[in-house]
């Protein structure tokens, strides 16, 4: 989706159209594992809900959305963002917006998503822990029924509202443990937010049953990935943008096949990352780490998954095929049973095999 919401130099402009990959990339069947939830509520939405909630900060005129989601730095996006949860008031709300975000994924090509909400953001506000279960329980099948896709959830700790969002994070994962529940995370800011307090919640979610998915790396050091490894045991990074500051971190990553969810224009939207150009992808993929492309918070920042395939597509030097293997990562990293994994992967090279004939 093109906006309206655009972060300053997301994406870098485009000296030569990439016409033949835009279309390949179009109808390339796609999984996608960074994804957020309130993130993803396209300017549409926002504006409904924003003129039904008047009392947020929130504009309900698109054009005005343009200039609140500008960022000047990663603690700005948090508190703009933040403010878009505080649209969520009600069950309605919930089923409304997650149904609307699998749409916008259908549109992509997107078959399977691993979509990462964040209960405590909901149930603080006083939406019944059992109301927001079922309203994106029932969304998932209308989504997967209606539209073909398939969506599972992370529900991940916001790290700024401390232990307290843990507790009730955990509790509704292992307590209720909705049927698309297939992983935990740790999202929001990082400096200030040190992962191993984090401990005892994902061993709960590890006990329960759950893939263990935190972010780290993103705008703090290598030692957040490593603390995010080894206390929180991790399956897979969100973000992992420092991982390429320590050479021994990429070849563990490398060696132990953990994947990296790598979101490149939102990485300079929050200025965790300085220009494009610079962006450690390369990097990441030189060194034999296993990739993944994600959109994270894709309105806000004025992209989609098709975009972000581009700008990987620029930035790795890649044709249709090295594309192809973008989206054949994201299926191995994913939490697919091994038959749906064989399914979207013969998709995906099927598709791939008619784009070269």
């Amino acid at each position: 989706m093109a906006g309206p919401f655009r972060a300053p130099g997301a994406p870098f402009d485009q000296e030569e159209p990439l016409s033949d990959l835009d279309a390949f990339i179009a109808g390339l069947p796609k999984a996608e594992l960074h994804v957020h939830h309130v993130g993803s509520a396209s300017p549409r939405i926002v504006a409904e809900l924003a003129a039904r909630h008047p009392d947020s900060a929130v504009p309900s005129d698109p054009e005005a959305l343009v200039d609140y989601f500008t960022f000047r730095d990663f603690a700005h996006f948090i508190e703009v963002y933040l403010s878009v949860v505080d649209l969520i008031r009600d069950a309605e709300d919930v089923r409304l917006l997650t149904y609307e975000v699998a749409r916008d994924m259908a549109r992509q090509q997107i078959r399977y998503a691993e979509l990462t909400l964040t209960p405590f953001s909901s149930t603080s506000r006083g939406i019944p822990d059992a109301a927001f279960v079922e309203a994106i329980e029932d969304a998932r099948k209308a989504a997967e029924s209606e539209l073909g896709v398939v969506l599972r959830w992370c529900f991940d700790i916001p790290g700024e509202a401390g232990l307290e969002a843990a507790e009730e994070t955990a509790r509704i994962a292992c307590g209720l443990q909705p049927e698309g529940l297939v992983s935990f995370g740790l999202g929001g800011p990082e400096i200030g937010v040190p992962r191993p307090q984090f401990k005892p919640y994902f061993d709960r979610a590890r006990a329960a049953g759950l893939h263990s998915v935190p972010h780290a790396g993103e705008t703090t050091g290598p030692g957040t990935i490593w603390d995010a490894l080894n206390e929180l045991r991790a399956e897979r990074i969100g973000h992992g943008t420092s991982a390429t500051q320590d050479p021994r971190l990429l070849a563990h990553l490398a060696e132990h096949r953990i994947p990296l969810e790598v979101c490149p224009t939102s990485n300079i939207a929050t200025r965790a990352v300085r220009t494009l150009e610079e962006h450690p992808l390369k990097e990441m993929v030189d060194a034999g780490v296993l990739v993944t492309i994600n959109s994270d918070d894709p309105p806000m920042f004025g992209t989609d998954l098709n975009t972000e395939y581009a700008v990987a597509a620029r930035l790795l030097g890649l044709d249709a095929e090295g594309l192809a293997g973008l989206a054949r990562n994201a299926v191995t990293a994913s939490f697919m049973d091994t038959t749906a994994k064989a399914r979207l992967t013969a998709e995906i090279d099927t598709y791939t095999a008619s784009w070269r004939g």
